[in-house]
C-alpha cells in the first residue's frame, strides 16, 4: 500500500454559435470503489479548520497552542503571536498572491530556506490590516465545524496533504484534474480565456470506458481546461441542484464525480464555497448535504468522496511545506518576474476521505512512496484515480507521477462497514449578517466571470473589463447565470444538429458593443 496509516430567457444559441475545430484497451474498477467523488474547497489551511482536531486525536498533526510567528520575521527579538482556537467570520480576505505566500513561508522574498520556517504569516497579514493578524493566527474549535469533526472520527484524514504550489486557487484547482498548471502561477486573463491546454484525469478515463459528470451550481470552473469545452462532453455537466440528488437515489452517478459548490454569495442562495468572506458554516451544510446523499445511495458501498481544499488563503499552517524534490510537471518555466520552476509545493490543507471501506479513524500521515520525496498533493488524486480505476493511460505529468497516491485506505478491509452514520450533525451558524450582494467581486469571483465571459463570448468585448471591474456580486450572478446556461444550451443544440463533437464552442458576444479586441 502506498500509505503509512493507522486506524483511530435568452436569445436562441443557434443564432450566436461558432463552432470552432479543436486541434486535429480499456481500465476497470477492479476493487471495491467505483465512484470517486472530489470535492474541492476553497481557501483555508489544515491548522486553520482541522488544526485543533488534535484535542480529538493526538495522533494528527494538528496545533497545541504553543505555534507562534514572530510579529517581524527578521528581528531576533520580535514579539509573538501565538495561535488559538478563536475562528470564526473572516472578513476581509486575507492575503495569497505568489508574492504573499512566499513571504509567509519564508519571511521574506529569499526562498532558499530548508526546512522552510513557515515565520511571515503574521508580519505579511500586518501589512494588509493591523486586523488582519488575528483572523490569520486562529482556527476552529472541532465543535465549530462539527461536520468535519465527525467525519474525521468516523473515516480518514490526511495531515500531510499540501496544495500542489506556492499560488492561488486556479493554478491549484488545475493540478486536481491535470498534475500541472501549464505555467500559470496566477490569474492570467488571456491564458484562462482561451482555455488550458493540457490532457485531464476526464480524457484517460472517457478513454477508458468509463463515466464521468460534473455537477456545479453557479459556473463549473473545470472549463477552464479547454478540452472539456468540446461538443462531446457537453452532457457530462449537470446543474447540481437539479441532477446530484436524483441520479444518487436512483444509483446512476458516474465513475469519476466532480462536485463544483456556489461560488457567488447571494441572500436566498449563500456561497459554500468557505472562500472568505463566505461564512463556514453554508460549507459545513453544503457537505453535510453531500455526504447524506451518497450515504443513502445505493451506490453508497462503492464510493469514495474526497474532500479537500483548492490553497491555504493565507492562513497559518505550522508544518513546513517542501521545497525540495518536488519536480516540475512539465518543465514549464513560469513569467518574470518570479521565472518560478514548479518545483516545491504549496501550504498544507485539509484533506478528508470518506468510504465505507474506511477504518474508523483513520489518520494518513506522509506516502511511502512512489519516491523518497514523494508527498500528498492535489496531483495524487488524479494518481490515485488511475490506480483504483487501472487506467491504462500514462501518468499526466512527472508531478502525478511522483505524487502520493492513498488508495490503501479502502483495501485495509474484506467488507464495507455497516455503521457509518446516516447523517451527520447540524453546525453552528457563523456570520451573523445577511450576504452583501452589493460587495465588489473578489479576485477569485472575477476569475470566475472571466471565464463566464468566455461562456457569453463577451472575452472579447474592449469594454468588459471595465464592466467586471464595476460588477457587484448582484449582476455577477445574474450574468453568471445567463452565460452558464445560454453555454450549454448552445451546446445541446449543436450536438442535434449532428455537429462533430470534437468542436468546441464559441460563442459570440452578447453584450449590445460589438467593439472587439483583435
Amino acid at each position: 500500500m502506498g500509505d503509512r496509516f493507522r486506524p483511530s430567457s435568452f436569445q436562441s444559441p443557434l443564432l450566436l454559435i461558432l463552432l470552432l475545430l479543436a486541434g486535429g484497451g480499456g481500465g476497470a474498477a477492479s476493487g471495491p470503489i467505483k465512484t470517486i467523488v472530489v470535492l474541492v474547497m476553497e481557501n483555508r489551511s489544515f491548522d486553520h479548520m482541522l488544526g485543533w482536531m488534535k484535542r480529538l486525536n493526538p495522533e494528527i498533526n494538528g496545533v497545541t497552542g504553543q505555534e507562534w510567528n514572530p510579529i517581524s520575521a527578521s528581528d531576533p527579538a520580535s514579539g509573538r503571536v501565538y495561535f488559538r482556537d478563536g475562528a470564526h467570520y473572516v472578513d476581509p480576505d486575507p492575503g495569497h498572491s505568489f508574492q504573499a505566500i512566499r513571504e509567509q513561508i519564508f519571511g521574506s522574498n529569499d526562498s532558499s530556506a530548508d526546512p522552510a520556517p513557515m515565520n511571515g504569516f503574521v508580519q505579511q497579514a500586518r501589512s494588509m490590516s493591523d486586523n488582519m493578524t488575528e483572523s490569520v493566527m486562529n482556527g476552529f474549535r472541532p465543535e465549530m465545524v462539527v461536520v468535519y469533526q465527525t467525519l474525521v472520527q468516523e473515516f480518514a484524514v490526511c495531515d500531510r496533504w499540501f496544495a500542489s504550489m506556492p499560488a492561488s486557487t486556479q493554478p491549484n484547482r488545475l493540478y486536481v484534474h491535470s498534475g500541472t498548471s501549464h505555467g500559470l502561477i496566477g490569474n492570467d486573463q488571456r491564458s484562462l480565456a482561451l482555455g488550458m491546454p493540457q490532457r485531464t484525469i476526464f480524457e484517460n478515463i472517457e478513454d477508458a470506458g468509463l463515466s464521468f459528470g460534473i455537477y456545479y451550481q453557479n459556473v463549473p470552473a473545470v472549463l477552464f481546461y479547454r478540452n472539456l469545452r468540446k461538443l462531446k462532453y457537453i452532457s457530462k455537466f449537470h446543474s447540481y441542484e437539479k441532477s446530484f440528488k436524483d441520479r444518487a437515489r436512483k444509483g446512476n452517478l458516474e465513475n469519476y464525480v466532480v462536485i463544483e459548490q456556489r461560488y457567488m454569495d447571494s441572500k436566498d442562495n449563500p456561497a459554500t464555497d468557505d472562500h472568505p468572506s463566505h461564512d463556514v458554516y453554508q460549507g459545513q451544510m453544503f457537505i453535510k448535504e453531500v455526504y447524506e446523499t451518497l450515504r443513502a445511495s445505493p451506490q453508497w458501498n462503492e464510493t469514495l468522496l474526497i474532500i479537500t481544499y483548492d490553497e491555504h488563503g493565507g492562513f497559518f499552517d505550522h508544518v513546513p511545506t517542501p521545497v525540495r524534490g518536488v519536480p516540475s510537471p512539465d518543465d514549464i518555466v513560469g513569467p518574470d518576474p518570479f521565472f518560478f520552476k514548479f518545483d516545491r509545493l504549496g501550504v498544507r490543507v485539509p484533506a478528508i476521505m470518506v468510504s465505507p471501506w474506511i477504518k474508523k479513524g483513520t489518520v494518513v500521515h506522509g506516502p511511502s512512496g512512489p519516491t523518497s520525496t514523494s508527498e500528498y498533493e492535489h496531483s495524487s488524486i488524479p494518481a490515485t484515480v488511475k490506480k483504483i480505476f487501472d487506467l491504462p493511460s500514462p501518468f499526466l505529468t512527472k508531478r502525478d507521477a511522483w505524487a502520493g497516491t492513498f488508495e490503501g485506505i479502502v483495501q485495509t478491509r474484506t467488507k464495507p462497514r455497516t455503521d457509518c452514520p446516516a447523517q451527520l450533525p447540524t453546525p453552528v451558524r457563523i456570520r451573523r449578517t445577511e450576504a452583501n450582494e452589493d460587495a465588489k467581486l473578489s479576485e477569485f469571483q472575477q476569475e470566475l466571470m472571466q471565464l463566464a465571459s468566455v461562456l457569453n463570448g463577451d472575452h472579447l468585448l474592449i469594454n468588459f473589463r471595465d464592466k467586471l471591474k464595476n460588477m457587484n456580486v448582484r449582476e455577477g450572478i445574474a450574468y453568471m447565470d445567463t452565460a452558464v446556461n445560454r453555454f450549454f444550451e448552445a451546446g445541446m443544440s449543436a450536438k442535434k444538429m449532428g455537429v462533430d463533437d470534437e468542436q468546441i464552442v464559441q460563442m459570440r458576444p452578447s453584450l449590445t458593443s460589438r467593439n472587439v479586441i483583435p
